[in-house]
């Protein structure tokens, strides 16, 4: 039994067909037409069935019918208004399911109920455009989110499992890390789709960490990883006194309490050592 009816390229382009759709690239349209890729997206979500789950970007449903079958309620954002009727034809007897006609970057977390409660978990072959966005956002926004599977492009999945010292490490990777972990990953073709992305693309399960820092040092620091790769070419002291624009005598102390090189580059930093970073500023009257 296929995991999802809609998963191949034929029953995706009759139901286009049908409804006289055609994908629209503003909003990074890309039907997923491989099953198996459906599989191992519910196998790395590891539903038990009762759950209550977010998806972003539903389509035409065919991801959404396979997890109607294994959460427990499910409640899914859709922007584009023209496959609302698509989903109600190709979700009919989803009789758990909410789509919500709304942007997933401003959508008020408040709508996304379900029967079962807010979402604890996010699953969803994401749009493109607004992929590292949203993630963050939800981690930020819904405390009662407890992981995601997300299909990315393959390198926002780079950033977001990125580890200290090479190039995808950043900002967004310190401030994602500073409310989840990766916890395990797999890459998927352009040929998975219809019409075929440009960039390769990849399934990326994020974990909330279990014991998180209070929420003013979590803010604290993530402002110093900003300041800190807003010129990466710098040093940690130069690019921070720039961005924020403090003196530099002051900023020595930050570091000197917080036991950190000034002289280092700003993707050796790990992010426990960036949340010592943000916790001394604050000490030091740096940062509110």
């Amino acid at each position: 039994m296929p995991h999802s009816r809609l998963a191949s390229p034929g029953a995706t382009a009759e139901v286009l067909r049908a409804h006289g759709i055609h994908t629209r690239k503003a909003l990074g349209q890309h039907f997923l037409v491989d099953d198996n890729i459906v599989g191992r997206i519910l196998a790395l979500a590891d539903l038990g069935g009762d759950e209550p789950v977010l998806e972003i970007g539903p389509g035409i449903g065919t991801l959404t019918v396979a997890l109607c079958e294994a959460a427990g309620a499910v409640v899914a954002v859709e922007r584009d208004d023209r496959l609302l009727p698509v989903l109600d034809d190709t979700t009919a007897g989803c009789d758990r399911l909410t789509v919500v006609h709304d942007d997933a970057v401003t959508v008020p977390v408040a709508d996304l109920v379900t029967p079962l409660g807010p979402p604890v978990a996010l699953v969803a072959n994401l749009p493109y455009a607004v992929a590292a966005t949203v993630v963050l956002r939800f981690f930020e926004e819904l405390p009662q989110l407890r992981f995601a599977v997300v299909m990315v492009q393959a390198e926002v999945a780079a950033r977001m499992a990125a580890a200290p010292g090479g190039k995808d490490y950043g900002a967004y990777t310190v401030k994602l890390h500073l409310r989840a972990r990766p916890a395990g990953r797999f890459g998927v073709p352009p040929g998975c789709f219809m019409p075929p992305p440009r960039v390769g693309s990849a399934v990326l399960r994020l974990e909330r960490v279990e014991h998180p820092a209070p929420a003013g040092e979590v803010d604290a620091a993530a402002r110093m990883a900003e300041a800190a790769f807003a010129q990466r070419r710098k040093t940690l002291r130069n690019s921070v006194r720039s961005a924020l624009g403090v003196d530099g005598a002051r900023l020595d102390e930050v570091l000197a309490d917080s036991g950190i090189e000034g002289g280092r580059r700003a993707e050796t930093l790990s992010v426990q050592e960036f949340l010592r970073l943000g916790s001394s500023a604050r000490r030091h009257g740096l940062l509110p």
